[in-house]
């Protein structure tokens, strides 16, 4: 969840006088300890409460939500019914921006609504007859509930996009637009997101009308005060350097970031088996159990959250000291979103990236993006060998020793890492769980 950064200033809340929000607005400022806005709030708000259509870019971290959420509360009718839909990219980011909505509104008769898949859409139906005036949720369950005839949007006023690069990434697409094309009437379109490619450009300005445009992350997507460092490292060595980190440093709340679901199993079980207080959360997991993970993270229950980019949206925890990417992204851009995981807030955080020998064309991307080179980390829990291969399996297999025995490859049939080391699967009939395949004279 994007929050308004407290400021230093000792004029309490005296910046937001400037956008002449309601009384009510500005007393829930004002108790809530926030006092000077944000760049991308004193850019976003005066539009927003103009009615301009916005697109916005900003740093992840930088109070994107209270940026749209404060004109909305100032804008919307109480009793009017459905008049404003916002929609994101996950579920854990569907429940941080309705649990802001909500906090900043609490002086405020509007009432949210939040929708997201692995819920019971009968909650859903039962919260729509309660004449509720915001909506919160994700597309997948947003369609449904129009497909159902009970989510009606002909009276939205106010129509959101956060995080809609994401969205774009996951395959929203086709739902954005499906979304999009049932609001009808007059209303405003505000889309916000940490980075704005031109495909983001062309979508939204095909929903848009004149739409006013900004881009306040003064070419830094990341955040100065992340310690942003690189490790060069071998594949089959990447689990005993992090695991050489968590010992060593011994960090207060880490995200260890995984490119796929197997991954973040694989290495979650393993720290669990080194005795790390360790969870790992992906799409595989139903709901409740997803909710029970973020719990335990936020209360400091468990050090380390293994994650996919799931979380790399919508994981909003104060004390979050380091994030490792295990597995470097494919996607640059992708990269943003998970360092800007750490340093909320003011706080200062690091960020590590694992980067195997063949992996330097995705590291250049990054600092291209970024427009900062990472420093390469020495430290004693860093892995070193003495020459790199630079077509792994011959070199691989030698250091990793002999290979395992066959009825170990059942297990490992699909697991890079350990084909990194030199495991060779080996095929089976079907007739026999440990016998070899006969080949054909």
């Amino acid at each position: 969840m994007d929050e308004p950064t407290p400021a230093v200033s000792e004029n309490v809340h005296a910046g937001f006088d400037q956008f002449d929000l309601a009384p009510e607005l500005l007393s829930t400022l004002r108790k809530l300890n926030f006092h000077t806005p944000t760049d991308i709030q004193r850019e976003l708000i005066p539009h927003a409460l103009r009615g301009d259509d916005c697109l916005g870019q900003a740093k992840t971290g930088t109070g994107k939500t209270a940026a749209f959420a404060l004109p909305m509360l100032q804008r919307l009718e109480p009793g009017g019914g459905v008049q404003a839909l916002v929609l994101v990219p996950t579920r854990e980011l569907a429940q941080q921006v309705d649990e802001h909505v909500r906090m900043l509104g609490v002086n405020h008769p509007l009432k949210t609504l939040l929708v997201y898949g692995g819920t019971r859409i009968k909650h859903n139906l039962r919260k729509l007859k309660d004449n509720r005036e915001i909506v919160v949720g994700t597309p997948g369950r947003v369609i449904d509930l129009m497909r159902r005839g009970v989510l009606d949007l002909s009276g939205i006023k106010i129509a959101v996009l956060d995080e809609v690069d994401r969205m774009l990434d996951i395959g929203f697409r086709d739902d954005i637009r499906r979304i999009l094309k049932q609001v009808k009437g007059k209303h405003q379109t505000i889309f916000v997101s940490a980075t704005i490619n031109d495909e983001i450009r062309r979508l939204a300005r095909s929903f848009m009308r004149e739409p006013v445009e900004f881009d306040v992350s003064a070419d830094k997507l990341t955040v100065d005060d992340v310690e942003q460092h690189y490790v060069s490292v071998a594949p089959q060595d990447k689990y005993q350097t992090l695991l050489g980190f968590l010992k060593h440093e011994n960090p207060k709340l880490v995200i260890v970031f995984t490119n796929t679901k197997h991954s973040a199993r694989r290495v979650a079980d393993r720290l669990k088996r080194s005795g790390i207080r360790c969870k790992e959360i992906h799409g595989d997991l139903i709901q409740r159990h997803r909710e029970r993970v973020m719990k335990s993270f936020r209360n400091a229950d468990i050090q380390v959250l293994v994650a996919t980019d799931l979380a790399s949206r919508g994981l909003d925890v104060m004390e979050i000291s380091h994030i490792v990417n295990y597995d470097i992204p494919e996607d640059s851009p992708v990269y943003v979103h998970r360092v800007g995981r750490t340093a909320r807030m003011g706080n200062t955080g690091c960020a590590i990236t694992f980067v195997t020998h063949e992996q330097g064309k995705l590291l250049t991307e990054i600092e291209k993006l970024i427009n900062k080179e990472l420093n390469r980390l020495e430290a004693p829990w860093v892995i070193q060998r003495k020459s790199e291969p630079e077509t792994g399996d011959a070199d691989d297999e030698a250091e990793a020793g002999p290979p395992r025995p066959a009825r170990l490859t059942e297990a490992i049939r699909s697991d890079p890492e350990l084909e990194a080391e030199g495991v060779k699967p080996v095929r089976r009939t079907l007739g026999s769980r440990f016998r070899t395949t006969r080949r054909r004279r």
